[in-house]
């Protein structure tokens, strides 16, 4: 089996920012935000936080390839029909992915729209970085850095656009993040993997796969933009 290192990205009681040298940068923090989720560590949240704490080196271990690109194009076919069903169609509609994995999954969901009933639908780019919970006390007046929704949401139906679900906090970071931009008539959630896990009550709208899990395995997506493939796989936690 595949195994590779991944890396804990600051000292154990110490922030980003202050590993960093940089309290109050906003491009730093920006920057932080991007190195860590280029990591294989794509389900986020309490998963990511566990990355910044320590500095040792652990060990992943693949244990099995849950989804490859054909199976990945099926569950996002059938999302984008549960989405016209739901919605009526796709007036009024715009998708917003969630940096990063989430912005290619959005496109997909987009041409498929496009393919199924022949209308284009908006797609924005959502970068949550300065809306997540743990960044409150270095910005107590968050602001969106990195987004670019194209139209206003404001009367629109938003489906928000993500990788993986886990403990829910992204998405509800995210949603914060919409309301920044506007007012819609409502916010929908679709993600590609539901790993479970909730410490908030947030449940998605639409799900390409749900994959019991175990806080010790990590569910990493991969996407041709970011990774020049189509996958979804399943890893384990060792000490090396």
């Amino acid at each position: 089996m595949d195994v590779f290192p991944y890396y804990r990205v600051a000292a154990a009681g110490k922030t980003d920012a202050e590993q960093m040298g940089c309290i109050g940068d906003e491009k730093a923090i920006v920057a932080e935000h991007f190195f860590v989720q280029a990591s294989l560590t794509t389900d986020r949240d309490p998963e990511r936080e566990k990355i910044r704490q320590g500095g040792e080196q652990r060990m992943l271990q693949k244990k099995s390839e849950i989804m490859d690109e054909a199976a990945i194009r099926r569950s996002l076919a059938r999302i984008t029909h549960e989405i016209i069903e739901r919605d009526r169609g796709c007036e009024e509609l715009c998708l917003v992915g969630i940096h990063r994995r989430g912005v290619p999954l959005a496109y997909m969901l987009a041409e498929n729209l496009q393919k199924f009933e022949g209308t284009e639908v908006p797609v924005g780019e959502l970068d949550i970085t300065l809306y997540r919970d743990d960044l409150r006390e270095l910005h107590p007046v968050a602001e969106t850095t990195g987004s670019r929704i194209p139209v206003d949401i404001t009367g629109k139906k938003v489906v928000l656009v993500d990788d993986v679900i886990y403990t829910g906090r992204t998405a509800r970071a995210a949603i914060e993040a919409v309301f920044a931009h506007g007012r819609p008539a409502c916010i929908q959630l679709a993600v590609l993997v539901d790993r479970g896990h909730r410490e908030l009550p947030i449940r998605p709208d639409y799900v390409g796969k749900n994959i019991p899990t175990s806080h010790n395995e990590v569910v990493s997506v991969s996407v041709k933009e970011y990774d020049g493939r189509y996958a979804v796989e399943l890893y384990e936690r060792k000490e090396p």
